[in-house]
């Protein structure tokens, strides 16, 4: 893990290096994906079953697509009984959590005036997919916090696509689907699964939305798809900075680098710190740390090639890379991190003192894990209910209402060179007796 002290020339060439993350290898892995995604488009189950076989080495027959139900009460047998228990705390407290914020949806925003009513409609979504990864590891975290706050705001039908195993599905993402009220589950993965949720084959109704996190051809997927149905985020590799002075314990650090480290080779784990010594503490600490570690492989090949310490000479320099960046993940391991948290303008979860790792975020705090990666922090948002919602407008004028308005819509229309829209106020103005729109 490298480490760079502010103002050398490394320093500037490392930030501008993570500042440009986003761009990736667009063009080439679009026109990879862009076929797979015309071919499920145009041949259905077929090109499902197919590129199954092709890219996950299993053969599965069209009436296996969809998960039965007697396979998902048998996962609840195939858990430990103490996961089990976790697995429904875990989904007690996102439920608890989303189920406050969408206090705060009221079903419609009135306004009203002499002659005219406006107001605004909120409903939920009718029909959602959430991918689920399911390559590297198994990820039931990923179904609570995808599912749950669809189902809170009252979405109708909620599908799951996860990539199928020669093992199976992984039980726990089976029960935390069951958990988190899901209607349907399909093995099928990668870009064909998000092919199929955006076209709809003749197994896969058509969703609305696609949500969750993917490699980055499910990525690119859902990228090209968006138009056709409507997508969270294009989400990248899993990232993190700590900001920390030498109040925290560096094993604290150590351990939360190599967490983020652990989730993929191109995730990126950064410690910002005001102390050079306290930094080469921590990567002395991470290197014996990551002798123990089961993916070591992993999170090593991230610190290497994605991974620094950077030193800055005072906290108010730190915050104003931490902006910079605009990190996915963000701890404050800091003396004083609710004095600090007021200068943070771009995060997508802040973890606040040493007893609160992003791990705990992860899995039981209850916000949202699904967050904006890549920078995209500086102007997205967390997943939550209110991405499930969506809203409509309608209006309501009086003859004499729209009267008060006549010239003005005219002198608009005379603008921008469009006579029939002031000929639709005028053909209004000229006749009489037409009733108010009552509700």
């Amino acid at each position: 893990m490298r480490i760079f002290q502010e103002g050398e020339e490394g320093f500037e060439q490392y930030l501008f290096e993570v500042e440009r993350r986003s761009a990736r290898k667009g063009l080439r892995l679009e026109k990879e994906v862009r076929p797979i995604l015309q071919d499920v488009k145009k041949r259905g189950d077929k090109a499902l079953i197919h590129y199954t076989r092709v890219f996950d080495d299993v053969r599965i027959p069209t009436h296996q697509l969809q998960v039965k139900k007697n396979e998902v009460k048998e996962a609840y047998r195939k858990i430990p009984l103490d996961f089990l228990g976790t697995l429904k705390q875990a989904a007690r407290r996102i439920r608890a959590f989303h189920r406050l914020l969408s206090k705060r949806l009221t079903l419609s925003v009135k306004g009203e005036e002499k002659g005219i009513r406006l107001e605004q409609m909120r409903r939920p979504l009718e029909r959602v997919g959430i991918y689920v990864p399911g390559g590297k590891a198994s990820y039931p975290s990923t179904v609570l916090m995808a599912a749950i706050p669809a189902k809170v705001v009252g979405v109708q039908e909620i599908f799951i696509v996860t990539p199928p195993q020669k093992k199976g599905i992984s039980p726990a993402v089976l029960v935390a689907a069951d958990l988190a009220g899901v209607d349907r589950i399909y093995r099928i993965g990668g870009v064909q699964a998000i092919a199929a949720l955006a076209y709809g084959t003749e197994s896969i109704p058509k969703v609305d939305k696609i949500v969750g996190p993917g490699n980055q051809y499910v990525a690119t997927a859902k990228k090209l798809v968006y138009g056709e149905v409507d997508i969270d985020m294009v989400a990248g590799p899993s990232e993190i900075v700590i900001v920390s002075d030498e109040d925290t314990p560096p094993s604290f650090v150590a351990a939360d680098l190599i967490a983020q480290a652990e989730h993929d080779e191109m995730a990126v784990a950064i410690l910002i710190t005001t102390s050079e010594a306290f930094g080469w503490t921590v990567k002395r600490e991470i290197e014996e740390q990551l002798s123990s570690l089961k993916r070591r492989k992993i999170a090593s090949e991230s610190l290497i090639r994605k991974g620094a310490i950077l030193v800055v000479k005072r906290l108010g320099e730190a915050m104003k890379l931490v902006n910079r960046i605009a990190p996915e993940h963000l701890e404050l391991l800091v003396s004083r991190p609710f004095s600090l948290m007021k200068d943070v303008r771009h995060a997508g979860a802040i973890f606040l003192g040493p007893y609160t790792p992003e791990a705990v975020g992860d899995y039981m705090a209850g916000p949202n894990h699904i967050l904006p990666t890549a920078g995209t922090a500086r102007f997205s948002s967390p997943l939550g209910v209110e991405d499930f919602i969506k809203r409509t407008n309608f209006m309501s004028f009086t003859k004499e209402a729209l009267r008060r308005f006549e010239k003005d819509v005219k002198r608009f229309a005379k603008w921008e060179e469009l006579e029939g829209h002031s000929r639709a106020v005028e053909m209004r103005m000229r006749k009489s007796g037409l009733p108010f729109a009552k509700g």
